[in-house]
């Protein structure tokens, strides 16, 4: 699948990413990227938020230098409001606010850590609520208030329910409902437009989360 594009203007665009594309290159220089696919459409853009190369869903992309600077004055002040869908392992209870900090395992060289961090620590909330469940899984809506590397992911996993099919933190667990990535999908985005209105957009749900839904609820 290729990436969508929800809505450009000449400010901003926001696109729906398909889980498997990276957002910047990385070492393994052969992955398709979709900063080069905007490039390759629009010329010039400019990334101001990430997701994992696994992950789903909704990004925002800056066209000019302004609207760049504009957007990431949002995110660091935390205007910015994300809303996330993830699979998980176990019963996650029905509500909770999972706030701690995050930082790196193996004396800093390691993945992100909430559990026993090593090196600088950033603080780092995420709140949730359980959608579903049966005997071996959750579904939860997620909302990151901060945006740490990796911060669903590791929160999730520091509470004993890391998300399904986590190679990184939920190594050696078998995958569930039929999922072959990373459990999570980008939902929604609302923040302040360039010329400030403020705004929303939404990714509509991926085939694997709709049919993967349909299944936790028959069990």
């Amino acid at each position: 699948m290729e990436p969508t594009i929800i809505f450009e203007d000449d400010s901003i665009i926001v696109v729906n990413k398909p889980a498997g594309w990276q957002v910047i290159p990385d070492r393994h220089a052969e992955r398709k990227t979709l900063e080069a696919w905007l490039k390759e459409k629009y010329g010039e853009i400019f990334i101001v938020h990430r997701t994992d190369r696994e992950t789903s869903g909704v990004l925002v992309v800056a066209r000019t230098e302004a609207a760049r600077d504009f957007l990431k004055e949002q995110f660091k002040n935390r205007e910015v409001q994300k809303t996330y869908r993830a699979f998980v392992y176990g019963l996650l209870p029905e509500r909770g606010v999972i706030d701690k900090p995050i930082g790196s395992t193996r004396g800093g060289l390691g993945p992100r850590s909430a559990k026993n961090p090593y090196g600088q620590l950033r603080e780092a909330t995420t709140i949730y609520r359980r959608i579903a469940y049966n005997a071996e899984a959750s579904y939860a809506e997620v909302f990151p208030k901060t945006g740490r590397t990796h911060q669903i992911r590791v929160h999730m996993a520091s509470i004993q329910h890391p998300i399904v099919c986590d190679q990184l933190y939920a190594s050696g667990r078998p995958a569930l409902l039929g999922f072959k990535r990373l459990a999570l999908h980008a939902l929604s985005v609302s923040f302040t437009h360039p010329q400030g209105k403020k705004i929303s957009f939404e990714a509509p749900l991926p085939e694997d989360f709709l049919e993967a839904e349909q299944e936790l609820r028959k069990a």
